[in-house]
């Protein structure tokens, strides 16, 4: 039977739950932790965020690594090698890809393939992670969207520290020679500095740095716990799916993968901001009220 003109579709009666639930953000502020959380989760579309995040970051910033790995010296292509193989533990078939696709091929025949355009553009394209970031923080602090004319340079400036940060992590998850213990200390703190400043920066300086920190905490252990299950996982996965599918295994594991690591980053943010907001927690942590001016 054709639904009735006027009668609201099913969409609109879960926007309307879901509408009924967060409530105003004001009142959320003394409701148990359970609701807010739930209300929480729900504002900041958690799967629905962590997917573009993983399908952007699988399009456009890891090309941009291997981009960019033919301008890097050598020493800086093996180290990069090297953390793809720490951080998720590949071996076999899947390694040797990996290196073949670091392998220097030199300035000119990048710029051949690419174009000095070409290459300028897949930079560009990358910032869409740190767009997707961006909104995922402001919806989490309940921001107005900041301008891509103030945002701009703090998009390109997050892309640029993170694929050095990727770059050296195979040495920061061996202590640098100190150890695999030294490791994954270097690694947690590692992460959550750098998640505490990735939150500051996209949030254009709008939350005070102390807030902030259990977000980047909670994102730093969610990460921390996965890249040591990612060394169980994803080498045998990664393996079998390239001995059965070729190429395509590698985009359906890698890309599956990553939609869990980014889950684990949404969830980290949005639960930080309702632990933040807790009692003598925020008073603490002088976490600012919630003005309830972000843009759905």
């Amino acid at each position: 039977m054709a639904q009735q003109r006027g009668e609201p579709t099913r969409a609109d009666r879960f926007r309307a739950r879901s509408a009924r639930l967060l409530g105003r953000t004001a009142d959320l502020r003394d409701a148990p932790f359970l609701r807010r959380l739930a209300a929480q989760l729900i504002h900041i579309h958690v799967l629905d965020t962590a997917t573009r995040l993983a399908a952007q970051t699988f399009l456009t910033a890891i090309p941009v690594l291997f981009v960019l790995a033919a301008f890097l010296p050598q020493g800086a292509r093996s180290s990069a090698a090297d953390s793809l193989r720490t951080v998720l533990g590949l071996h076999g078939s899947s390694l040797d890809d990996v290196k073949r696709a670091l392998q220097p091929v030199g300035k000119e025949a990048t710029t051949d393939a690419f174009g000095g355009i070409g290459i300028l553009v897949t930079v560009l394209s990358a910032t869409s992670c740190s767009r997707i970031l961006q909104r995922l923080c402001e919806r989490t602090w309940h921001l107005p969207h900041l301008s891509g004319r103030l945002a701009a340079w703090r998009w390109l400036a997050w892309l640029l520290v993170w694929i050095t940060a990727l770059v050296l992590q195979g040495k920061v998850r061996n202590g640098f020679g100190g150890g695999e213990a030294l490791g994954i200390v270097l690694y947690v703190i590692t992460a959550g500095l750098l998640w505490l400043w990735t939150q500051h920066l996209l949030l254009g300086g709008r939350v005070p740095w102390l807030p902030l920190v259990p977000g980047a905490l909670l994102t730093s252990a969610g990460l921390t716990a996965l890249a040591w299950a990612s060394q169980l996982y994803v080498p045998r996965s990664l393996n079998r799916s390239i001995d059965q599918f070729g190429p395509l295994g590698l985009v359906f594991t890698l890309l599956s993968w990553l939609i869990v690591v980014f889950t684990a980053v949404t969830l980290g943010i949005g639960i930080g901001y309702v632990v933040a907001g807790q009692g003598w927690l925020a008073r603490l942590l002088g976490t600012p009220e919630p003005t309830g001016e972000d843009e759905g």
